[in-house]
């Protein structure tokens, strides 16, 4: 089964939502499935199980740091997308390909992970922590990519974000997914350089094979 990859490159949160909803219906549908990748200006998004304390910061601030907020109903506690990050929204007919839940979330990990390897950056996962991890012990975890999906009538939203050269000092203003005890980093934090639009070729390529 095909999936048609749409690069929308820096788009507004919400425009990319719709651009979502719309695509979401459409494979809903029948039509192929899709992958929309982006870059989003400065936004801290709340999952359905957030906790709104864990954004840091007052409205005030928010506002000049340039930054938005949204509540939307994927997985998961509040995240932060800005430019040099690479926001990737698969959304994928499970029914249709016979895959469930745990696996597809297991196919994204493995993709990411398998692809930052072609990068030279060792990335694994946590028990009970969702999410793309770097730093063998005992140094302490360093968090380099979230993921927070949704599955509608069977069908995938939402997907994962990738610091590839992330400000990363907007993660200061936020509990990123929740979590205090742990740190967050980029490809560039870990001596890589390569833009969003890189990783995410070398990623759909494994991702489809995996998928497939």
């Amino acid at each position: 089964m095909s999936i048609s990859i749409k690069n929308i490159g820096l788009t507004d949160y919400v425009d990319a939502l719709q651009l979502q909803k719309k695509t979401h219906q459409a494979v809903t549908d029948g039509d192929s499935d899709a992958m929309i990748s982006c870059e989003h200006p400065h936004v801290f998004t709340f999952g359905k199980s957030a906790d709104k304390n864990n954004l840091l910061i007052d409205s005030n601030f928010l506002e000049s740091i340039n930054a938005t907020t949204h509540q939307i109903d994927r997985g998961g506690d509040i995240t932060y997308h800005g430019p040099g990050q690479l926001v990737c929204y698969p959304i994928i007919n499970l029914r249709k390909r016979g895959i469930g839940v745990k696996k597809y979330v297991e196919i994204l990990e493995e993709s990411i992970i398998i692809t930052l390897k072609e990068f030279n950056i060792d990335a694994y996962q946590i028990h009970n922590l969702t999410g793309i991890w770097v730093g063998k012990k005992p140094l302490t975890p360093r968090k380099i990519g979230a993921i927070g999906i949704r599955i509608k009538q069977g069908v995938s939203m939402h997907g994962f974000a990738l610091n590839i050269s992330t400000n990363l000092d907007y993660f200061k203003y936020i509990n990123p997914c929740g979590i205090t005890d742990k740190n967050v980093t980029s490809m560039l934090e870990e001596g890589i350089e390569c833009t969003p639009n890189e990783f995410f070729q070398r990623f759909t390529k494994t991702f489809c094979k995996l998928i497939s």
